[in-house]
């Protein structure tokens, strides 16, 4: 028998905090320019950028409104409030802060922006969980790069056998698995309980 999980690392997006930009956009702009407006922002290359911390926002928005074939407003309009979507995915928090309570280890690893990333860990109290964390724009690192993986690992010290990984996408999950560490692909934003109780972490 394996050791006993002691780490529980944590993916952000759509495993806590509840991320759908389509759907953002939706209430926001008139529905012939949604598709555009998703590609041309969320899908930009300047979105990847800002995610590893090589660009502000500012330079960011600039270079999208040069590029793209929309108007300058209504990039202005996909920008102006987006941080207003990540919100909590409850059952999960809920679970995190009873995994704490428990005397799991709690870090998260994630792929974010530094100003994204401080409103929410402003906004919301479930970050005071965390014994720790990776964030890419931190570390010019993204996952699935298997640099960020082993930063979290060797930062705190965390044994490969007693870890757990819990993210939303298949290509982050795989560069996990590469390294060592156990994992949860979560498919279903409701569906971690379940996923929990196939490593005996019943919380």
């Amino acid at each position: 028998m394996g050791k006993l999980i002691k780490n529980i690392i944590f993916d952000i997006g759509n495993v806590l905090l509840d991320f759908n930009p389509e759907g953002y956009l939706r209430s926001k702009i008139e529905e012939e320019s949604i598709e555009q407006l998703y590609k041309d922002v969320f899908r930009s290359e300047e979105w990847i950028m800002l995610d590893r911390g090589t660009i502000t926002e500012r330079q960011a928005k600039e270079n999208i409104i040069k590029r793209s074939s929309l108007n300058e407003e209504l990039i202005n309009k996909a920008f102006d409030g987006w941080y207003d979507i990540l919100t909590p995915i409850e059952e999960n928090v809920s679970i995190l802060k009873k995994l704490s309570e428990e005397n799991y280890k709690i870090y998260y690893l994630s792929n974010f922006h530094l100003a994204a990333f401080r409103y929410v860990n402003t906004k919301y109290d479930f970050f005071n969980e965390f014994d720790g964390g990776v964030v890419s724009f931190e570390e010019k690192l993204l996952k699935p790069e298997t640099e960020i993986y082993e930063k979290i690992i060797d930062r705190y010290d965390l044994e490969l056998e007693e870890t757990l990984f819990i993210d939303d996408t298949e290509e982050n999950i795989n560069a996990a698995k590469k390294i060592g560490i156990k994992t949860i692909h979560l498919k279903s934003q409701n569906g971690l309980l379940d996923e929990l109780k196939k490593y005996n972490i019943l919380v």
